[in-house]
Parts: structure tokens; C-alpha cells; sequence
């Protein structure tokens, strides 16, 4: 039966019916663990003859070498987690009783009264302190807080203990209250269960999510090209290589100069792979800021920073049984490295603001433009991370190198973007693959590609008749305008040559009103993939502005 006061002056300790009535009830309602631990110790110390409250729960070691009960702890696999606590000192009104990384923020199973309980599965009563003082280490904090009583109730689901809630009372613990605690201690341990499954779902939720967007982003920025194009020896060999490593978890460097088709290269080792059905999830490494690192690749918890609104899967776990491609994996900073090196190395990591490790399966493919042995003879790329990518290096050829490759590339180019505008299809002329196999180009595959489709939209006319270099003179240069200039003719400086690119591509964001990404966006008129553009647009300081 309840008191119906839990008066301070009162001899003994007893709760408020309703209060624990409406208690019960929220905490059947909660749906994080944080939420419902919170609520449960925040109620309990409303309790005018409560001190203090606290939740313990069990969960792996880890923080077992400094540990100040290491000495206490039988295994150093499981121990007792503070993870809530609250209540209010009348000795000192300075300390904080809600803070959980004080000296008892982990318990032993076994030790102290705290671990007794959980290691035991049974309660332990101090009804009062000054009468029964074996369980109270700090009498004299006891004595100084006016603390009398102590109770500390398993947390009990189904036969196996989740954890400890304790409350430290200002007056003698009477039998109904330990009721009462029980009833509650075994409704939070129901409670717990339910919210864990609840974070669960909604991890899935957001992994399931976060893989749409990636996919989605994806299906957006990629091109309507797939498979390889051609049949010359270099890309023959290249084939060969992807069907002797695709079926395996080895981690595969893919080097090239830019426009050469490294993606490519990586989506045809994830399609071959054992890990087909699970998202390959690409990063943009030249694009994320250092501030940002840990959170693009590992994820964040709600509030871990200014500006963490909501919890983030983040790449890595977005990427789980499936393929990470890490593009521009030279672009990372030195300092990020060690980062990314651990994660490689154990599989394991850890999101912003989260003390839980996580475990991830991912296979890892790499691609770089840069001459990473070179980077790491100058100290600007970690030799051991190297070698943990450098596992099996393929290397693709530029188009210089593949000419046999540039008529058939030129012709499916043509086709496919034809087709798209919905406008006849037709071939090159002779003479125009011969202009076209003459040129050395030197932005590779994806020149070849923005070019042919430039053609493509300016092919009204009757094509055969059509110059195809009239319009295209500063991509294609003829051999008089090809050939090494004179000492008197005059040169750009790379300052000049930076301000023109930005000024062509403020050209480009006008005419497409600042719109960036589509079949109708500056990146698809400029030839570059969209989060490349978008780098430049920040590192270049242009304002994009869509017109009203």
C-alpha cells in the first residue's frame, strides 16, 4: 500500500502513489535509453527524501587500463556503466550529482556494493546508515549530506540483470518504498529493453535512409555510360586485373590521371564482387573539410557538436557488408590519416560523441591522381596506410595511351547523348575520327566525353557538312594553334589561367541560373561531376546565386 507523503521530516522513507504512477507510465513511452534513464533518476530525486539517484548499467569494458577498480575487476570484459545520475548537495550546492565520468562512473562486477548487486541479481538494504554502515565506504560524505538510508534494486528483464538503480535517502528506508523501488527497477529494466529495440529501428531507419541518398546522389552525378568501351591491350589488362581481384575483400588502389575512369574501374570490382547487393558508397576525400573528417566518415550523435541536429550513420556505416570508394584518397590531411589507419587496421571506430565501438565490414577501394610513393618520401602521406590501400595497385592508362579506344568511345558517346536530346542517330566521319584519334587528350576519357556531347547539342544541321572544330578551338587546337610556342609569343600566368577558370565557370552558373547538379546544371555544361565543381565553387569564393 502507497503513503500518500514523502514529507522530509518524516522518520522513515515513503513514495507518492501517483507520482509513481505517472513515472511507470512515461517510462513505457520512452524510445531512447538516454531519455528514459534520465527521466527515471530526475523523478526520483523530486523525492524530497531522496539525495541522490543513479542508474548503473552493464556494458563492455572499456576504459579498463585506467580504471581506477582495475585491481577489483575479475575480467575486464563487462563492468558497470554510469550512465544517469541527479540529485542536489546540501553540504556543497557546487558539485554537480549529475555528472557521470566522476570517480564511481565505472563499477566491477563484484565490487562494492554497486557490482555486489549486479553480480548477484539480488538488492542491497541500508535502511539506516548510522545503525548498518558496512556498505557505506564515504560515512563521513554520509554524515555531512544527511544521508540515512541506502537502497540499490537490480534491473532485472527475463532472468538476466541489465543493471543497478540506487537511490541514497535522507530518512530510514521502510518496506514499502523497497516495493515500490523493486516494482520500478524491474518496469526500467522492461523500459530498457523496449528503447534499445527502438534505437535499433531507428538505426536501421537512418542507415536504410542515408543509403537512398547515396544512391540517389549517385544515380544523379553518374553517367549513362556503363562498362568498359574499347579493345585496345592497356584496357584489356585492366579487365583481367578486376576479374582476378573483384571476388576477394582485398583492398585495391586504382591510379590514373583525372578523366581516365578510375570510378569506372571501382563500380566494375564492386558489380564482380561477393558484395554486390550492398551499396557501394563513394567519397569525394578532396571535398570534406578537416573540421568534418571524423563525422563524414564515422557519423555523430545527436548534440556531440553545434550543429549535430540529429544522430548521422555516417560513410562508414553506411558502407557496412558492402564497398567504400575513397576517391581522391591523397587529398586527405596528414593529421586525418591516423583516422582512417585504425578503422583499416581493426574494423572498429567509434562516432562523435558516442563512447560505443562499433564493428563494420567494408571493403575498402582506393584512387588517386597523385604519385602516392612520392607523397610519402616528402611526409605527406603515412607509409603504413599506403601499404594497407597498395594491396593490389591497378593502374589505368590515359586515352593517349589506348588510341585504338578513341573512335569507339567517340561513336557510344555520340549515340547515347543523341538519343538522350532525342535527336537521329549518326556517326562521325572519317575525317572527323581522324581529328579526333590526332588529338593527345590530355583531360582523358572525360575531355572526349564533354566534347562529344557539346557536338552532339550542336548537330542540327546536316552533321556531315558540319566543321566539327569551328566551335570547339580552345578544346581541340589545331596544329598551328598545337605547336610549342615562340619565346616572343605571350604566356599566361597561373594567376591568369585561375581567373579565367573562375570566371568560366561564373559564366556557366549564370546561364544556368545557379543550379549545379542535373542534365540542365552548370556541372553537366562545364564537364565536371558536380561535387568537383561544387569544391572549386568554395575554394574560389564564387557567389551562386539562383535567379528569382
Amino acid at each position: 500500500m502507497f503513503r500518500t507523503s514523502d514529507m522530509a521530516d518524516e522518520k522513515t522513507f515513503h513514495f507518492r502513489n501517483e507520482k509513481i504512477q505517472s513515472l511507470l507510465l512515461e517510462m513505457g513511452q520512452q524510445r531512447s535509453t538516454g531519455s528514459l534513464f534520465t527521466l527515471i533518476v530526475n523523478r526520483l530525486a523530486q523525492f524530497s527524501n531522496i539525495s541522490l539517484a543513479r542508474i548503473w548499467i552493464i556494458k563492455s569494458g572499456d576504459i579498463c587500463t585506467s580504471c581506477p577498480l582495475q585491481d577489483e575487476c575479475l575480467n575486464q570484459k563487462e563492468c558497470l556503466h554510469l550512465v544517469a545520475s541527479a540529485g542536489q548537495s546540501i553540504f556543497d550546492s557546487a558539485v554537480d550529482w549529475t555528472r557521470i565520468d566522476g570517480d564511481h562512473r565505472r563499477f566491477p562486477l563484484g565490487a562494492r556494493k554497486v557490482g555486489h548487486i549486479a553480480a548477484t541479481g539480488t538488492p542491497v538494504i541500508v535502511k539506516s546508515i548510522p545503525k548498518d554502515s558496512k556498505w557505506i565506504l564515504h560515512q563521513d560524505w554520509a554524515k555531512q549530506e544527511g544521508i540515512n538510508g541506502f537502497a540499490g534494486q537490480p534491473m532485472v528483464y527475463h532472468g538476466e540483470t541489465m543493471g543497478v538503480l540506487a537511490v541514497f535517502t535522507k530518512s530510514e528506508v521502510a518496506q514499502p518504498a523497497l516495493d515500490i523501488l523493486n516494482i520500478i527497477s524491474n518496469h526500467a529494466a522492461a523500459a530498457l529493453v523496449n528503447a534499445r529495440a527502438f534505437e535499433k529501428i531507428e538505426e536501421l531507419h537512418h542507415r536504410l535512409e542515408a543509403e537512398n541518398n547515396y544512391l540517389r546522389e549517385e544515380l544523379l552525378s553518374s553517367t549513362s555510360f556503363g562498362g568498359f568501351i574499347g579493345q585496345s591491350a592497356p584496357l584489356q589488362r585492366i579487365i583481367q586485373q578486376i576479374d582476378l581481384v573483384a571476388s576477394t575483400d582485398a583492398s585495391v588502389l586504382i591510379l590514373g590521371e583525372s578523366g581516365t575512369g578510375k570510378e569506372l574501374v571501382a563500380r566494375e570490382l564492386h558489380q564482380r564482387s561477393a558484395r554486390r547487393s550492398s551499396p557501394m558508397i563513394k567519397v569525394n576525400c578532396a571535398s570534406i573539410p578537416k573540421d568534418l573528417f571524423s563525422s563524414e566518415f564515422f557519423g555523430h550523435v545527436k548534440g556531440a557538436f553545434s550543429g549535430a541536429v540529429a544522430n548521422r550513420v555516417g560513410k562508414f556505416g553506411a558502407a557496412h557488408k558492402g564497398t567504400l570508394f575513397l576517391d581522391e584518397i591523397g587529398e586527405i590531411p596528414l593529421e586525418q590519416q591516423a583516422h582512417l589507419l585504425r578503422i583499416l587496421q581493426e574494423g572498429e571506430y567509434e562516432r562523435v560523441g558516442e563512447e560505443k565501438t562499433r564493428k563494420v565490414d567494408v571493403r575498402i577501394i582506393a584512387a588517386t591522381n597523385k604519385n602516392l610513393k612520392t607523397e610519402v618520401e616528402n611526409g605527406r602521406f603515412r607509409e603504413d596506410l599506403y601499404f594497407r590501400l597498395n594491396v593490389f595497385p591497378i593502374d589505368v592508362p590515359p586515352l593517349r595511351e589506348r588510341k585504338e579506344d578513341i573512335v569507339l568511345l567517340a561513336n557510344y558517346f555520340l549515340k547515347q547523348f543523341l538519343l538522350e536530346i532525342k535527336r537521329p542517330v549518326f556517326q562521325f566521319t572519317d575525317a572527323q575520327l581522324q581529328k579526333l584519334a590526332q588529338y593527345s587528350w590530355p583531360g582523358n576519357v572525360r575531355e572526349l566525353q564533354n566534347i562529344v556531347e557539346r557536338f552532339a547539342i550542336t548537330s542540327s544541321s546536316d552533321p556531315r557538312n558540319l566543321d566539327f572544330f569551328n566551335s570547339l578551338k580552345s578544346e581541340l587546337p589545331s596544329a598551328e594553334q598545337s605547336r610549342p610556342c615562340a619565346p616572343n609569343e605571350q604566356v599566361m600566368t597561373e594567376q591568369e589561367m585561375v581567373l579565367l577558370q573562375k570566371e568560366n565557370i561564373e559564366r556557366a552558373l549564370k546561364l544556368c541560373r545557379g543550379k549545379i547538379y542535373g542534365t540542365d546544371g552548370a556541372a553537366k555544361m562545364l564537364g565536371l561531376k558536380p561535387t568537383t565543381l561544387a569544391t572549386r565553387i568554395r575554394k574560389m569564393d564564387i557567389v551562386c546565386l539562383r535567379d528569382k
